[in-house]
């Protein structure tokens, strides 16, 4: 299933700088690390804004819920879920069913 995923960072301006340091390194290697499993299959940034727009494709609700409590920066993170379908007008599948 894919999922779209809007993540609102916001880390408190009192947390210890280097454990904040110390978060986002340890939140970057695991985002690598979905990426390159295939799990975490796009990932935006929001211009301007401490935040991303990801496009994750995990076979249940359950196991996205896992997948993003796993974020080291989850605590800080607001997050809003937009599971997916498959658009009857898209190209790709038009293509496809030919």
């Amino acid at each position: 299933m894919l999922f779209h995923v809007r993540m609102d960072v916001a880390i408190p301006y009192d947390l210890d700088p280097v454990r904040r340091e110390e978060l986002v390194a340890t939140e970057r290697k695991r985002a690598v690390e979905l990426q390159r499993s295939g799990v975490w299959r796009h990932l935006w940034r929001v211009v301007g804004r401490y935040s991303n727009i990801s496009i994750f494709d995990v076979d249940t609700n359950d196991g996205l819920h896992a997948i993003l409590e796993s974020l080291p920066l989850y605590p800080y993170m607001m997050i809003e879920v937009t599971p997916l379908a498959q658009h009857p007008s898209d190209v790709a599948i038009q293509i496809g069913s030919r």
